[in-house]
């Protein structure tokens, strides 16, 4: 290691305090309260949480997508809050990727063409060269003129894992990466995400409700009443 312990040991993504409240016609909500966490590179981080524990919204915050209603956010050693919106887009651009349940791929471009749009935002020398390397990495190399429609849904998540590694990513989120794929699919692409993640040497922050992936992280998390606890990897059931 080359580098200095203190910069080793710097987090990729640090929180303080953070909350979030929203106003729900009469009553004010608090979906998160006082909630901290340090996610270091190379980790891979699970945030565990029945529906509606506030898990997206986590995520949105984490990932500058959302504003805190307080607390203190850092990410890549920057304050979220000293950034407007096109601050938060440029600091994600190209070190940020996004694995989400429902794919979010644009249905009129092809698997290429949806794979190229991250390099679009943080240009690259051989970004065509780079998406079709990804597409093949992920086993779609055949499959490149096609649609969102045309691709199953574990082929259209495979185009999305490809689309979130493709820019080389220091941190990918992954929102429910498995939430609309049967068992099996859901499980190559567990295995698939992994192993890219562990390639790549990226930082991996997902949440689910989803054990199996939850085990296969160095670390988990529970959300529950807003708050974020340590979640033993033995006490995540089968």
């Amino acid at each position: 290691m080359s580098h200095s312990s203190s910069e080793a040991l710097a987090p990729i993504l640090h929180a303080d305090g953070l909350g979030k409240v929203v106003d729900s016609g009469e009553r004010r909500l608090t979906i998160l309260s006082d909630l901290a966490l340090e996610v270091f590179p190379g980790e891979s981080v699970a945030i565990l949480g029945q529906s509606g524990a506030g898990k997206s919204t986590l995520l949105g915050l984490l990932a500058g997508l959302d504003t805190p209603s307080g607390g203190r956010l850092e990410l890549f050693g920057q304050s979220l809050a000293a950034l407007d919106e096109d601050g938060r887009a440029a600091l994600r651009a190209g070190r940020v990727g996004f694995v989400f349940q429902n794919f979010q791929l644009l249905p009129t471009l092809t698997a290429l063409e949806n794979v190229l749009l991250p390099l679009e935002l943080s240009p690259q020398r051989d970004g065509e060269a780079r998406a079709r390397e990804w597409l093949e990495r992920v086993g779609l190399g055949e499959r490149l003129d096609h649609l969102p429609k045309q691709l199953s849904g574990g082929e259209q998540q495979r185009v999305a894992i490809a689309r979130a590694f493709v820019t080389g990513a220091e941190l990918v989120f992954a929102d429910e990466p498995t939430g609309n794929l049967d068992p099996t699919t859901g499980a190559r692409i567990i295995e698939l995400l992994f192993r890219l993640n562990r390639e790549a040497g990226t930082t991996l922050v997902l949440v689910t409700h989803d054990h199996a992936l939850a085990r296969r992280c160095q670390r988990a998390l529970r959300l529950a009443d807003g708050r974020l606890a340590p979640l033993a990897l033995d006490e995540v059931e089968a």
